[in-house]
């Protein structure tokens, strides 16, 4: 919810008061009458609802055009619901205004005076996803609808009754119409009021400290990061998404705002995915500059740009998955810069998928053991290990999973995602592009896969006695087996630093943030109070 002008909400606004305006010279002969019996609560619940709508919007920027996206297609419903407003009133004024002319049909609406322009500032409140719009609107529409519905039966006198099954079919219909509606609509409130109510909470609890969405220049492109913290002086942790190509920052803060009373959290959309690849496309549409080492490269400008802003000499590295490959990389060869390096689900072995070969048989063993049917089993593995695509990929860890449980099942990373309070449109559109890949789409395996591929399936960090000149955690689920615990435990024993720490979170799996994000936090917390007493 951004406060400012609206154009798009002046526009609806004027192609509503417009035609009332002329109106109020043109009434129906007897409509007095008819008002004069309107019902009081109907007509508070109308003059509520009005009071909301006029100056949400106006004065929310929300609802202005954002450029072209499916999300855009809300917008144009909503325009398209005006427009047959205006043309309910074009016919209204050419015809002899009468009541029955008042309340003629248009396009099967009974009240299309007044139906259109509720069910049009509706939208615009999911386009803008403001719940004051939302709820601005349903009120109205209880009130405004209703009283004009009243007028309508007074006018055109009671429908004739239909014989009984008919009767009972349409009753049918009718209330599963309504129930659908209203899941509808009650979903979307539900999902844009928890956005809403999550975007004041931030603005709440960072109002003393940082809390921004921003492009920052990183070498030669515009990245996206979300930063958030209480206080500008605390130090500096930046946080590395997995995928590789896999942005979480929309949902992140789930377990973030566990730790911003102490730190300052960046999370980054890493060079050719999510918000900085759109940012990017036009200059960059097929992802020509990606390569680890730029995304190295971007890292370490990244840094740059945080020590800078917050007056720091060191940061805190934490990396996920793909991002502990990244992560690890630049605190070994940068060391001057990073006071402590996080591994979450760290990668330790990707050679040509050895974390899947080592997974499966694991997966195997546990099969046979039980006298299983492995036929199955073995037929995904060897058909993965001749085409690695993501749908083979996932078809096999459906298999394995079967013999590796987590016991810890909740996971808060869908709520987080539908919920919110900046996830954008761009988020979604990267999400689908990834959601495509598992149906064999080639876009993801282009724009990441390719670029980003070599490196992975050539990294074993076994191979190397790595040696980290600060303090070390490596966090995982006690059930990982995406990036397998077992090899964790071999890299630490493999890896010297002035302090390394192992902690598995029981019964968690490969994203234990999104399974326990307060005791994650927490782990966090705990382990950096250890290495620095004074927070410095």
């Amino acid at each position: 919810m951004s406060f400012g002008f609206s154009y798009i909400g002046l526009i609806w606004l004027l192609m509503l008061l417009v035609p009332n305006f002329i109106w109020t010279k043109n009434k129906p002969v007897d409509y007095e009458k008819y008002a004069a019996k309107e019902n009081k609560v109907l007509l508070a619940l109308e003059r509520t609802g009005e009071f909301i709508v006029t100056p949400v919007a106006l004065f929310f920027s929300d609802f202005n055009y954002k450029g072209w996206h499916f999300w855009s297609l809300v917008l144009l419903a909503s325009f398209v619901c005006m427009v047959l407003y205006e043309i309910f009133w074009i016919r209204y004024f050419r015809s002899e205004k009468t009541m029955k002319d008042f309340y003629r049909g248009l396009i099967g609406i009974p009240v299309a005076g007044a139906t259109y322009p509720v069910i049009a500032f509706f939208l615009l409140g999911i386009y803008g996803g403001n719940i004051l719009m939302l709820l601005g609107s349903i009120i109205l529409g209880i009130g405004h609808i209703g009283i004009h519905l009243d007028h309508h039966k007074e006018v055109y006198g009671p429908k004739e009754k239909k014989k009984l099954p008919i009767r009972i079919l349409f009753g049918f219909m009718k209330v599963t119409a309504i129930v659908i509606l209203t899941v509808i609509i009650g979903a979307f409130v539900f999902f844009i009021a928890c956005r809403n109510i999550k975007q004041f909470r931030h603005a709440i609890a960072y109002k003393d400290g940082v809390n921004e969405q921003i492009f920052v220049q990183l070498n030669d492109q515009e990245e996206y990061v979300s930063i958030i913290g209480e206080s500008a002086d605390n130090p500096v942790i930046i946080s590395l998404h997995g995928g590789p190509g896999s942005p979480t920052t929309f949902i992140d803060y789930c377990w973030q705002d566990y730790l911003t009373d102490e730190y300052t959290v960046i999370s980054w959309d890493e060079r050719g995915c999510g918000r900085s690849y759109y940012r990017n496309a036009g200059i960059d549409p097929d992802n020509a500059t990606l390569t680890f080492e730029q995304q190295l490269a971007d890292l370490d400008a990244l840094v740059d740009y945080a020590c800078g802003r917050f007056g720091r000499e060191q940061v805190i590295i934490l990396g996920h998955s793909y991002g502990s490959m990244l992560g690890s990389r630049y605190a070994l060869t940068h060391p001057e810069k990073v006071s402590a390096y996080i591994g979450v689900g760290q990668c330790v072995n990707e050679r040509d998928y050895y974390g899947e070969t080592y997974s499966y048989e694991d997966a195997l063993k546990t099969a046979k053991e039980r006298g299983d049917d492995t036929a199955e089993l073995e037929t995904a593995y060897e058909r993965f290990m001749s085409d690695k695509s993501i749908a083979n990929l996932l078809q096999l860890r459906t298999l394995t999973d079967v013999y590796h449980p987590q016991t810890v099942t909740k996971d808060v990373s869908t709520m987080a995602a539908l919920t919110s309070p900046i996830a954008g449109v761009d988020d979604i559109r990267w999400y689908m592009i990834q959601m495509s890949a598992m149906s064999g789409g080639t876009r993801y395996e282009v724009l990441v896969e390719k670029p980003l591929g070599g490196y992975m399936m050539d990294f074993d960090a076994l191979e190397h006695e790595d040696a980290y000149q600060m303090p070390v955690l490596l966090l995982s689920g006690s059930c990982d087996w995406i990036c397998p615990v077992g090899l964790v435990e071999e890299y630490a024993d493999n890896i010297t630093a002035p302090e390394v720490s192992v902690h598995l979170m029981e019964g968690c799996g490969h994203s234990p943030q999104g399974q326990l994000p307060e005791e994650f936090a927490g782990k966090i917390k705990d382990f950096l109070a250890g290495c620095y007493p004074g927070n410095k």
